[in-house]
């Protein structure tokens, strides 16, 4: 590739002092359009770096064929899914975690804010969803925040409740899907 194709891609940045991969010391995610075409990535920290403050959670730029606002993490799978309804959450191991757990109809946002794009995805595909982001303070106003911009779409929307855990991974993973399984089937 061209140093003009690895600059556009925004994986790689340019700087006097060379060329600097953005993603080094990450976890890897792949991110898929609903076709499973790969279209960009995301990137958790490894190991937090105390003398300089990097984003905890890092996507791929904007790029020709990368819209975050148009795509959902997961649904290249979700859509495949016998679940009558999709489960929305904030992250890629909640995703992960619940794929693995049965909960195949789970997708992601690509970071807390859903978006208009998204919400009309959602809808394209499933008319209820389960909100299922974290229930710490802004997994509470995502959720919020997400109410109208559902809703505007005529999707059909319910809430779990996780406490006393944070997220859905490790309400699975310290209670098992069968009690992630019940808390959705009271909420349906």
């Amino acid at each position: 590739f061209s140093d003009m194709e690895i600059k556009e891609s925004g994986l790689i940045g340019f700087y006097e002092s060379g060329a600097l991969d953005k993603f080094a010391n990450r976890l890897m995610f792949p991110i898929r359009d609903v076709n499973g075409n790969y279209i960009g990535f995301g990137g958790r920290i490894l190991r937090e770096n105390k003398q300089r403050k990097e984003a905890k959670y890092l996507n791929s730029p904007e790029t020709l064929i990368f819209e975050k606002s148009e795509n959902l993490f997961g649904l290249n799978f979700a859509k495949e899914s016998p679940f009558e309804y999709l489960i929305l959450c904030e992250g890629y191991m909640d995703v992960i975690s619940m794929h693995q757990a049965g909960f195949t109809n789970a997708v992601a946002s690509l970071g807390t804010a859903l978006t208009e794009g998204q919400a009309r995805l959602i809808k394209k595909y499933r008319d209820r969803v389960v909100l299922s982001y974290d229930s710490d303070g802004p997994g509470l106003m995502a959720a919020q925040r997400a109410i109208p911009i559902l809703s505007s779409q005529n999707i059909d929307i319910h809430f779990l409740d996780l406490k006393p855990y944070k997220d859905p991974d490790k309400l699975i993973k310290n209670s098992g899907k069968e009690v992630f399984q019940d808390r959705i089937s009271h909420v349906l």
